[in-house]
């Protein structure tokens, strides 16, 4: 298969018609439209900025905030970064983002980890809404302003999670000065992928304010029978009310239809296969189907002295049907697998989250304070039909057989899950001194959960409940600045995540609890150029392990801890050149685990992701900018452990390079090349399990994207 395939008929047709709207819209209009006096307020959109920095971010907060006044580790990824790598799901943009860890499946369908730990939630400005990878539930990047990463546990405006962080998605806003992009792409493996983007005042004063963005795009995989095609529609309109008082409402609705991937197997001793990376082990009839919409609505009133009341709810469906193939063992000396087993799987899920803050600055006793008080309230409510089997055989992994016949499938079992959380939280900043901020929050949480299955053969049901009472979530934080531009940190923060296991008495095991120290630098090296050094020590405590004296019980015992160090640096050095970078250091240690069921995931220990770009500033060049960039990762593994007995996968470390180049056609039209896996190094990026989830990285592609902006 050559990684260069030529671009289908119908997207080059797209990719004009697309071209010729803008041309028109353009040409409509030409008259200009005067609007009335609006009051501004400051944002923290990143659009039209052409930086990779951001000196505001409000992801683990209800305020955005400079970077400096956030005791734990951030990284934002700006508008400029996304357009620059041509990223089109969240997670092709996070694979080239430091300090997160990317394991591998279909685009839109990877696991998103930090610090040894999955994230389980998106924030979608701000609210939480559920993030699944196997149901494919990501945004894509064609609505998106800017990613906020943040790392380690961030319970205080959360409750329940996992305590690898926060990750928060600013949708584009719509915007008054009217504007329409356009972007073509086309690449490796028949890509290709139309995308356009109105905003515009739609009254004469500009107080009402909208937005649309459509994408469509479809895929092949370097993987022999993958393709993945996308749907992407997202409206948004702004209102003042009043001239402190804004109104906003959206909707970000997506499908995806997938031939899905679930990885390669390994031997049975977890060694890794050497077979090509374009080998396939699904079924001809493997499909993916989904549909995700949210609805976003946000009242907020903005006070003279600084501060803000907000309402804000988020509303998400989420409708899945998938039905694929995979090796049902592992691989054999002779590179064979014993059977295929399918899986039949239909999920709906609707989640709410609500949530209402007032953030109030205000002087004591001669020093600066700012108090926030809110109440939140998330509900999911999901119900998964299932149903798996075998398919007897053998099956060559040299010469794999897709054309299986198709299984007779159905449901076996009917899972109803129903989950509230409801929160009440405070944070208050103090300045006892100019350069000195205190921070003091705390948080209770009321947690009921319940999951009812059904056996559909004779209807019999088991169910299962987990209740959590006014659960105590703490924050502290100090910040103190040194010179002008630098200030160092330190933090305490928490997390807790419910289970479900029960002990040997019938009562289900205490919640698992994230904890995590860190203390660190940030600065501000130079105008637009933001430098950052940490060291976290993390613990998830309270993991179940099986009690070996109780068969079938468990106990909360079990331990996990993360310690290490992170550096980065991002923003402009010298006119002209723009970068994004940072170094990981991990140690992880698991506790208490011979007798743990699940996988225990070690990253890599080191872990280096580095991208610049540079537009030339002479006379003649300013039209051309070049970039490239590196990411390393030293070696890593996952321990899969049943029963007392642990099987470990191992990958090498690696290193593979990227390039881009991008040239203005004219002010407003810009073509842009990215080379990813400039010198196409075969490696594997994800170990999983003996029979899935192994998974190469992707071969050298090339992508071209030619923009318009009117």
């Amino acid at each position: 298969m050559s990684a260069l395939s030529r671009p289908t008929p119908r997207f080059a047709l797209l990719a004009s018609s697309a071209i010729l709207l803008a041309l028109q819209a353009n040409a409509q209009e030409s008259d200009t439209i005067v609007l009335d006096e609006v009051t501004l307020y400051a944002t923290y959109e990143t659009e039209g900025t052409d930086s990779y920095a951001s000196d505001d971010i409000s992801v683990g907060d209800k305020d955005a905030r400079s970077l400096r006044e956030v005791p734990q580790s951030t990284t934002v990824v700006t508008r400029e970064r996304l357009e620059d790598g041509n990223f089109t799901s969240l997670d092709t943009a996070l694979r080239k983002t430091p300090g997160v860890i990317v394991l591998s499946n279909d685009d839109g369908r990877s696991s998103l980890a930090a610090r040894g730990f999955e994230y389980d939630s998106l924030y979608l400005n701000g609210l939480p809404t559920p993030l699944s990878s196997i149901y494919g539930t990501q945004a894509d990047m064609a609505t998106v302003d800017h990613i906020e990463i943040l790392r380690g546990p961030s319970g205080l405006f959360t409750g329940t999670g996992e305590p690898a962080g926060a990750i928060n998605m600013r949708l584009k806003q719509a915007q008054a000065e009217r504007a329409f992009t356009v972007n073509t792409q086309v690449g490796s493996w028949d890509m290709g992928r139309v995308e356009a983007d109105w905003t515009g005042a739609l009254n004469e004063s500009g107080t009402v304010r909208g937005r649309i963005v459509g994408a469509y795009g479809d895929k092949n995989s370097w993987v022999d029978g993958v393709d993945n095609k996308t749907k992407v529609l997202y409206g948004t309109i702004a209102a003042d009310l009043t001239p402190d008082t804004t109104a906003t409402f959206s909707i970000n609705h997506r499908q995806r239809d997938i031939t899905p991937f679930n990885g390669l197997p390994t031997y049975d001793d977890g060694s890794l296969l050497d077979i090509s990376s374009d080998s396939y082990t699904g079924a001809d009839w493997n499909t993916f189907d989904n549909e995700v919409t949210d609805y976003i609505a946000e009242l907020e009133h903005r006070f003279a002295d600084g501060g803000h009341f907000k309402l804000s709810a988020l509303y998400s469906t989420v409708d899945v049907n998938f039905l694929y193939g995979y090796a049902a063992s592992a691989a054999a000396s002779d590179n064979t697998v014993s059977g295929m087993r399918w899986l039949y799987r239909d999920f709906e899920q609707n989640a709410l989250s609500l949530d209402a803050h007032i953030s109030k600055p205000f002087q004591l006793g001669g020093m600066e304070n700012n108090l926030i008080l809110g109440i939140d309230h998330r509900s999911n409510d999901s119900t998964t039909y299932n149903g798996t089997g075998l398919i007897a055989g053998t099956f060559d992994l040299d010469d794999w057989d897709s054309s299986v016949a198709r299984p007779d499938v159905s449901y076996s079992t009917k899972a109803e899950a129903e989950v509230e959380q409801t929160g009440v939280y405070a944070q208050w900043r103090i300045k006892p001194t100019a350069t000195l901020t205190a921070i003091a929050g705390g948080r209770f949480s009321w947690y009921d959960g319940t999951v009812t299955t059904t056996t559909l053969a004779d209807g019999s049901e088991v169910t299962d409940t987990v209740e959590v009472d006014s659960e105590f979530t703490p924050y502290v934080g100090i910040i103190q600045e040194v010179g002008a531009n630098t200030s160092v940190y330190a933090s305490y923060t928490e997390i807790f995540q419910p289970q479900t296991e029960t002990n040997a008495s019938g009562d289900v095991i205490d919640p698992r609890t994230g904890r995590q120290f860190e203390i660190g630098v940030k600065s501000e090296l130079r105008p637009g150029l933001y430098g950052s050094a940490a060291y976290f020590d993390l613990k998830d405590e309270n993991r179940a392990i099986s009690d070996v004296d109780n068969s079938g019980y468990y106990l909360a015992q079990g331990e996990a801890r993360v310690r290490g160090f992170e550096l980065e640096l991002s923003g402009s050095p010298l006119p002209g050149w723009e970068l994004i970078g940072g170094y990981t250091y991990t140690d992880t240690d698991f506790e208490n685990t011979t007798y743990a069921n699940g996988s225990e995931f070690y990253s890599p220990q080191h872990m280096l992701q580095f991208w610049s770009k540079y537009r030339f500033q002479r006379a003649g060049w300013a039209k051309w900018q070049v970039g490239g960039g590196v990411k390393v990762f030293s070696d890593f593994k996952n321990v899969s452990r049943r029963g007392g007995t642990a099987t470990t996968i191992e990958a090498p470390g690696y290193a593979v390079f990227d390039a881009m180049a991008s040239y203005d056609i004219t002010d407003t039209v810009t073509a842009t090349m990215t080379v990813n896996n400039l010198f196409d190094k075969e490696y594997y990026e994800r170990v999983g399990g003996t029979s899935v989830f192994n998974f190469y990285g992707e071969p050298r592609s090339v992508n071209l994207k030619l923009q318009a902006k009117f």
